[in-house]
Order: structure tokens, then sequence, then C-alpha cells
């Protein structure tokens, strides 16, 4: 089996999606029941495992220690010296919860922003993997209380639209875009409430995965154990939707075209 090969990612961008679980084993039963993926070990540990499709890599899977702790899916950007960024989350009113620490070639750590919104940040090479392209999600989105002031917090954090950065922001009338050579890595929008009692309306990150047929996942994911349901389609684009929660409780969505 061919190694997966690595890059150093464009700094500020999204460079990988990771999802943690108190029962790997029954996360990769459901995930390979619904999305199709196999699984390989990583370089990380062996609490680590990287999911595939057709030999590249979609995302990877993590073990969360604690069986108290609900199973969640982070979106992890690319940083040039994690202490400097740890730095300005702290200076930024925002919370740093685990590192920068050391793991495999390089450094991670996890954060939450102001909003509670969480997020990782990574210092090194990383797997060959972008955002809306090949087996790579589709798109991130975050859904927050007001998307222009976390486009500057962000922005503070990761340097987007500095002309040293790779990436670049772009300010539509309701919802931020951040682009890396013209193509869309993430957008910012609003629609999070902090007081929400439903999870999928609080603020967060929203890892969304492209699939053939959205209407199909969503039933397969009912039949293994999960919960699905409609949900708005992806900005500029009609195609549909479903929010689904796995059964550990981590919600992602999934969109494209619907059996007829």
């Amino acid at each position: 089996m061919p190694a997966l090969g690595t890059t150093m990612p464009v700094t500020g961008a999204p460079c990988w999606v990771s999802l943690v679980t108190p029962d790997p084993d029954a996360s990769r039963s459901f995930y390979a029941q619904v999305m199709g993926w196999e699984f390989r070990d990583s370089s990380l540990g062996r609490d680590f495992s990287v999911a595939v499709t057709d030999g590249e890599p979609v995302a990877g899977m993590g073990y969360c220690h604690g069986r108290d702790l609900a199973a969640r899916w982070t979106p992890y950007f690319a940083v040039a010296d994690a202490d400097e960024t740890a730095d300005r989350v702290r200076e930024r009113g925002a919370t740093l919860a685990v590192g920068p620490t050391p793991l495999g070639e390089g450094r991670a750590a996890l954060a939450a922003d102001r909003d509670g919104a969480a997020f990782g940040f990574w210092e090194g090479p990383a797997l060959a993997w972008t955002v809306g392209r090949g087996s790579a999600p589709a798109r991130l989105d975050l859904m927050t209380r007001h998307a222009f002031e976390a486009a500057i917090f962000y922005a503070g954090i990761f340097d987007w639209a500095k002309p040293s950065s790779g990436c670049a922001v772009d300010y539509a009338q309701d919802h931020v875009v951040v682009q890396v050579g013209g193509h869309t890595v993430a957008t910012l929008r609003g629609g999070g409430v902090e007081s929400a009692p439903d999870p999928r309306m609080r603020p967060r990150w929203v890892v969304d995965f492209r699939v053939t047929d959205s209407r199909a996942t969503a039933a397969a994911a009912d039949a293994a154990g999960g919960e699905s349901a409609s949900a708005p389609p992806p900005l500029g684009c009609s195609r549909d939707a479903y929010i689904i929660r796995d059964p550990g409780g981590a919600l992602f969505t999934v969109s494209g075209p619907s059996s007829a």
C-alpha cells in the first residue's frame, strides 16, 4: 500500500480536519458504512488513524480520552509558528485549550474563538490535502454570531489578507470568503447563537463532505445509528445538503446531488 504524501501547507489556510471520539472502533464502523471510507494507521501514534478514499486522505480520527467527552469534528489551520499563534489567540481574548504540543513531525494546538467555536492549528508538514479538491471536504463554514467580527479575529491570528499571506479575504454582503489562489477554502457567516439549545445552531466550524448522493448518504447515516436532517445548501450553489449527527454526537454535513 503506497504511503500518503506530505507537503508544506499554505500558511493560514485549512490543512486538515479531524474527528476526536471516545470510541474509535464504533466511529470507524459508522463512517465506513455511511461514507465508504477505509482507515490506515497514522504516523502520529496508535491513537490516530487516517480515513482514505481511492487512496487519498480525507480526514483524521483520534481517540478522545475520557468516556464523558463528546465526539467532535475540528478543522486545523497551517501556521508558521505555533507558539506565536498561541500568543495571538490569548491576546485576542480567546481560549487556548491544548498545546502547542509536539505530534509526529509537527506541533498541534486546540483553541476556541471568543464565541466558543473550536479550531486547531498545525505547524509543520501535512498530508497533501486541499479543501474542496480531490477527496478533501467540500467546504469549511464558520457559523458564528457576527461574520465580520469573526473575520477580523481570525485574520489577526492567521495573517489573512496580508501581502505575505497565501490567503485572501473577500467581504460579501452577509458573509466572508477566504480564498487561496482564487479557490474558496472557508466561509464565515452569521447564524450561530451561543444560548441555542440545539448544538447545530451554536457557533462552530462546520465540516462538509461532498458525496455523490446526499439523500442516500443521510439515509445510510440514519440506518447506521446516526441522525440526519436537511440543511441549507452551500453558498453559491444549489446542491442538496444534510446535517448528520454520528452516534458519538459529532456533527458534520454532506452535500451533493440528491436522488430523484
